[in-house]
């Protein structure tokens, strides 16, 4: 099998590389021009790959071989330049602009790039995104690899996107620079991209089709068995959670949440193919709902991707998104803290996410109910620790004093948030009389307040508005576990009965059982 000598020869060419070629390296530097063995061989294999439409060994190469010889060779330099190795594969030229996306992506990774290498990153994107929508593409790649080109494209916008507002530390070249590449990672741009991935693709008339069943694509996982490509439709599906991901990015997240009707979450899909694309999904989905106070709808979507990693991450661990995995995993955990404080819905979370969570959190949220300045506090560590890197994205201004303003979108929406949080001070007090009584007057409870009557009505209409939220499709759904309603100047409460779950506990225990059950075997008696 190709992949298995391909993988043979990196490990032996590595060792051999690094015992010639170390001492070079450090004193002469990186040679972009040096194309080692197994780089060589690396590159024809995977173009011999793509040519013969071989996902399997497409897939082995980019997420096995690429990510060893990286490890070995380029720990700190970038892989060798897409010249020194087009004349490998006959100059191709969707290869090329295959291999430079790939390039740009370790450098990102491994590197700090410069202000031209986010330029040229920005101009090879162009060029592999015009080829796919205007050119012919017969190509089958792996899933991951086409979720890892949308999610890099993003991450690499967000990452300009910060750095360019950074403008105290920029030198006069840099400047000179951003003045004349002032259309590189234009937010319009990247959007128009998205966008025009998912219109040319008509992935979201695919997907219509599919609920008429006159498509397979979630059954084929994207891939076309027929001899044609997926690379334009996996795209375009992708996009969908790109738009939603630079949309939240931005702080509009009823436009984000648009972007992403097409996709049912509430079914597998394609997305969950590739465990970067279902965590990204699910965490800005989540965290826009969070913004847009569906506390229920972001409850129930964390609670079923951190019981998926709680169960599957252990398959990860050789994976180069393991970390990220884990960084989102405890991220989700602080932002499902965050709903549960202010929409107690425990019963829609599993036994055992909710175990994790009072590990975690379980103390910070008790001191979250009391609404005071070490509650809001508490708020302001969460969700700055749990929120997405928040962007500006407008040209900076390059007239002195230069400022930096890399901030300024953050504090904005945190701002908002906490603003939120205080506007549900007094509603704690209301909810803790509701869940005491099942019929209390006005007066009684204005008393019990010490407020009068007028003011209670207003703080019960508040109560009403921010349990309440408009969905997707515009109607008006509760987010509250105790509801009322008041005839007669008696308030009438509605609570909503918790579903007793007993699965989980009798799974829990067998597991314990089968424990113990192993020591005992393990145990040798005389």
């Amino acid at each position: 099998m190709a992949t298995a000598y391909e993988y043979d020869d990196a490990t032996a060419a590595a060792a051999n590389y690094d015992d010639q070629a170390g001492p070079q390296r450090q004193d002469l530097g990186y040679d972009p021009n040096f194309v080692p063995d197994s780089v060589k061989s690396f590159v024809v294999h995977l173009y011999r790959h793509i040519r013969e439409k071989n996902v399997y060994e497409i897939h082995q190469m980019y997420e096995t071989s690429f990510q060893t010889l990286s490890e070995r060779l380029f720990k700190e330099t970038p892989w060798p330049s897409v010249d020194a190795v087009a004349h490998y594969v006959d100059n191709d030229h969707v290869f090329c602009l295959l291999y430079r996306e790939m390039w740009f992506r370790h450098l990102y990774a491994r590197l700090s790039p410069t202000l031209k290498q986010r330029i040229d990153s920005w101009d090879n994107y162009c060029s592999l995104f015009q080829v796919v929508l205007h050119g012919v593409v017969n190509m089958q790649l792996p899933n991951q690899w086409l979720w890892d080109m949308v999610d890099e494209f993003v991450y690499q916008f967000q990452s300009f996107c910060q750095y360019r507002a950074k403008m105290k530390t920029k030198t006069e070249q840099e400047i000179a620079l951003l003045r004349q590449h002032d259309q590189a990672w234009n937010v319009y741009g990247v959007l128009n991209f998205l966008q025009a991935l998912v219109e040319k693709s008509m992935i979201i008339q695919i997907l219509e089709q599919e609920k008429e069943g006159l498509e397979q694509f979630t059954y084929t996982d994207g891939y076309d068995y027929n001899g044609g490509s997926n690379v334009l439709k996996v795209l375009g599906y992708f996009s969908m959670v790109g738009l939603l991901r630079v949309h939240c990015l931005l702080g509009d997240y009823h436009t984000g949440l648009k972007c992403l009707l097409p996709i049912d979450i509430s079914q597998q899909g394609v997305y969950t193919s590739v465990i970067g694309s279902h965590i990204t999904t699910i965490y800005h989905y989540g965290f826009a709902n969070l913004m847009l106070r569906r506390y229920v709808d972001a409850i129930r979507e964390f609670n079923k991707i951190l019981l998926y990693i709680y169960k599957t991450k252990q398959y990860h661990q050789k994976s180069p998104q393991y970390e990220q995995i884990l960084k989102k995993n405890e991220q989700m955990y602080a932002l499902l803290a965050i709903c549960l404080s202010l929409c107690p819905q425990v019963k829609l979370v599993e036994e055992t996410v909710n175990s994790q969570l009072r590990e975690k959190y379980g103390e910070k949220m008790i001191r979250m109910q009391r609404y005071d300045d070490e509650a809001f506090a508490i708020y302001d560590e969460l969700f700055s620790y749990a929120c997405p890197k928040f962007i500006t994205p407008s040209a900076p201004s390059f007239e002195e004093p230069l400022v930096n303003y890399n901030q300024d979108a953050y504090r904005l929406q945190l701002k908002l948030f906490l603003y939120e949080v205080k506007q549900q001070q007094l509603l704690s007090g209301v909810r803790t009389f509701l869940k005491v009584y099942s019929t209390i007057s006005l007066a009684k409870l204005a008393n019990y307040m010490e407020v009068d009557e007028p003011t209670l009505r207003t703080i019960l209409m508040t109560y009403k508005h921010k349990t309440h939220a408009v969905d997707s499709e515009g109607k008006i759904i509760s987010n509250a576990d105790v509801d009322f309603y008041i005839d007669d100047d008696m308030i009438h409460v509605i609570e909503s009965k918790p579903l007793k779950r007993y699965g989980d506990y009798f799974l829990r225990q067998i597991v314990k059982l089968e424990g113990v059950i192993n020591d005992m075997d393990r145990i040798k008696l005389d």
